[in-house]
């Protein structure tokens, strides 16, 4: 969670309106009350459209100063008689040397250009790993088998009660099958088991969807925060599917929440460097081994968010795969927030004092997400928002310097630059925070509260 990361795409306009009755206080004038709402109303309208104007205005600055100037040149142009084209002919003859050098420039720049840019990556497809429903655990089910334990004491089970109808998780996410056992079983063979059938189920669907052969997969990257055998999780697909032996594996663990789109990040940098090439990403978390069975409330949380879960995702730097893709990258921007000390330890594992392990969550993990977040932003708005809105930014934060060191920051609005908001389905607080802060509709952050609810944090 001391991380934060953002992955941008193309540009999404969605409209809400909403009414509401309008209730009447005692000891007020009706008519005057309506006539200040209304005026309140016009006066925000007027705003917003001021805005919008303003941002159009600048979004086409460049076309419109474009057309007069292409005007006078036509004109120019227009007046030339052929006495003109013969003269400037022979200025080219007799310097025929310039002319060329000047050509050859141009030829080695355009080359220098193309052979430098950076390679188009597009998402071809992905799969998310779907159990089977015996694994459901509904709200009823989760407390029972709790108190089947004998693990958690009247205080624990009543916390994780409350913790878990105010999670935002549904009836229908799923715990492995170890878990469903009394008493749980914990083994090794177990976690391997999760594993395989996680990142086996959503790959076999992948490359069933995309009619691509493994064996034409030449990056692979996996990551898993807290189970990390040997062989590695890596090395059980390359032996499954028989990858062939120059295949270039990543296996990343202990990453925490951002190491999905950390390894989005690395397969899209061997991209750049590797031509023509399919690089397969999975994503995951075993809970197997790593379900808390103390009565350390820190470290009963993540019991109550983490469910099992996982997604294979194909990219490619083809051009063949353009039209079928569904999306292209197009920003990545890693924010590490590791070298404060309470970053550092927010999602901390460790053994609380009966030795028993699990992932301690600190109470300072919102505050230190939202620090993250802002720096993450502060970076990735040059990057992807349009000038209207750096305009804006940039003369708020003069204004401030200049006139008022007290002055409310300007929230640059990234619903210009952004068409979907995939935001971290870690909790119902993650969630409602970023909502806050960024300003964000119902129907924005819609997506991430469906997967919370239907899938739980995998």
């Amino acid at each position: 969670m001391y991380e934060s990361k953002l992955v941008t795409r193309f540009r999404l306009y969605a409209f809400s309106f909403s009414c509401r009755a309008r209730q009447w206080r005692i000891g007020t004038d009706p008519k005057r009350e309506y006539v200040s709402k209304a005026s309140n109303f016009l006066q925000s309208v007027n705003i917003k459209y001021v805005k919008l104007g303003y941002h159009h205005l600048i979004k086409h600055l460049f076309k419109l100063c474009l057309v007069p100037l292409m005007a006078v040149v036509i004109s120019e142009i227009s007046r030339l008689t052929p006495d003109d084209f013969h003269q400037l002919w022979l200025h080219l003859q007799y310097n025929l040397v310039s002319f060329i050098l000047l050509s050859a420039l141009a030829v080695v720049g355009c080359t220098v250009f193309v052979m430098t840019r950076s390679r188009s990556v597009y998402l071809v497809d992905y799969s998310c790993y779907l159990p089977p429903e015996s694994l459901q655990v509904p709200y009823k089910k989760f407390m029972d088998h709790s108190k089947l334990i004998e693990d958690f004491n009247d205080s624990s089970l009543e916390f994780q009660r409350k913790i878990l109808e105010r999670s935002g998780l549904g009836e229908e996410t799923y715990l492995p099958e170890g878990l469903h056992c009394v008493p749980p079983r914990t083994t090794m063979v177990a976690a391997r088991e999760e594993a395989e059938q996680v990142m086996f189920g959503c790959l076999d669907k992948l490359f069933q969807n995309t009619k691509v052969n493994p064996r034409d997969i030449s990056v692979l990257v996996v990551n898993c925060s807290l189970f990390n055998p040997t062989p590695s999780l890596s090395a059980m697909i390359v032996n499954k599917y028989k990858l062939r032996g120059n295949v270039k594996s990543f296996n990343l663990g202990g990453m925490g929440c951002s190491a999905g789109v950390i390894s989005i990040d690395l397969a899209k940098d061997m991209l750049q460097v590797h031509r023509k090439t399919y690089a397969v990403v999975v994503s995951t978390e075993n809970i197997t081994q790593n379900w808390y069975f103390g009565n350390k409330k820190a470290m009963l949380i993540p019991n109550c968010l983490f469910r099992v879960g996982g997604t294979a995702v194909l990219l490619s730097n083809k051009a063949s795969d353009r039209r079928r893709s569904k999306y292209m990258m197009v920003q990545t921007v890693r924010t590490h927030k590791g070298a404060n000390d309470k970053a550092f330890n927010c999602v901390y594992q460790e053994q609380d004092d009966n030795g028993k392990t699990g992932v301690s969550l600190s109470k300072d993990l919102m505050a230190i997400a939202g620090e993250a977040l802002k720096a993450n932003i502060t970076t990735l708005g040059p990057l992807v928002l349009p000038i209207s809105e750096q305009i804006l930014f940039f003369a708020t934060l003069v204004a401030k310097k200049l006139f008022n060191a007290k002055m409310k920051p300007y929230i640059p609005d990234f619903k210009l630059a952004f068409d979907h908001f995939c935001i971290h389905a870690g909790g119902r607080a993650v969630i409602d925070e970023l909502e806050k802060n960024l300003e964000l509709s119902v129907t924005h952050v819609e997506a991430s509260r469906m997967t919370l609810h239907r899938f739980g944090n995998t």
